[in-house]
């Protein structure tokens, strides 16, 4: 019976973190648009689940900071404002420089070489996305880069909060990017540079290409909000 049980959780812990993540994909993808309102029973008839499931992934996702509550009508797309995006950035700038201060280089110290290799596969992925202007491939390699980079801190609370900005400024960030015929050129491709001086234990290459990073992405977005 024990067994049975824990399959059983187990089986409906992955169908919530399965629906999440497609419902989180999509509103980065911009086919859930900011604003946009639903229902559990239409995820749920949608991706033929029952609602216990998308409740808690939708309940999972507004406290990601990604979908609201709408008293007695369900959920709504998180819609953010160019304020509110100027504001994460400073926010992430300032957590990410008082790593720097702190405990980078007490991170870099002590992380694995396995760990600082699928680092710099992922910023190789990040960078080809980001050279050949592909918005979809990139936003999944950008969020996995930046996570596991984040990681190296060891600290969860940071590594949360600086993913969930980060998701957050891309749900800002793309259908304003969706707007431009041809991205190349256009977006930042750094992550290379920044897995190696990272690799190198170099930190104020890092420092300084992680400050390009955020000036960047205010200046992306300002010449288009």
């Amino acid at each position: 019976m024990a067994a049975a049980g824990a399959s059983t959780v187990i089986r409906r812990s992955t169908l919530r973190q399965q629906i999440a993540d497609a419902l989180r994909d999509e509103v980065l993808a911009g086919r859930l648009p900011c604003g946009h309102q639903f229902t559990v029973k239409e995820i749920a008839e949608q991706y033929g689940v029952s609602a216990t499931p998308v409740r808690e992934a939708l309940l999972d996702l507004c406290a990601q900071g990604l979908l609201d509550i709408e008293q007695h009508r369900g959920f709504r797309v998180c819609a953010f404002t160019a304020d509110d995006y100027r504001a994460m950035v400073e926010a992430r700038t300032l957590v990410v420089e008082g790593i720097f201060r702190s405990t980078a280089e007490r991170a870099l110290r002590r992380a694995s070489a396995e760990v600082l290799v699928s680092i710099r596969r992922r910023a190789e992925a990040a960078e080809r996305a980001a050279c050949s202007g592909d918005l979809d491939v990139l936003i999944g390699y950008d969020l996995r880069f930046w996570r596991e980079l984040g990681s190296l801190v060891g600290n969860p609370y940071i590594s949360d909060f600086l993913d969930r900005v980060r998701v957050q400024t891309w749900m800002f960030a793309v259908p304003l990017l969706r707007g431009e015929d041809d991205l190349r050129g256009h977006l930042w491709h750094e992550h290379r540079a920044l897995a190696d001086a990272v690799v190198r234990h170099d930190l104020a290459a890092a420092q300084r290409l992680v400050t390009e990073y955020n000036e960047h992405s205010l200046t992306l977005v300002g010449e288009r909000g």
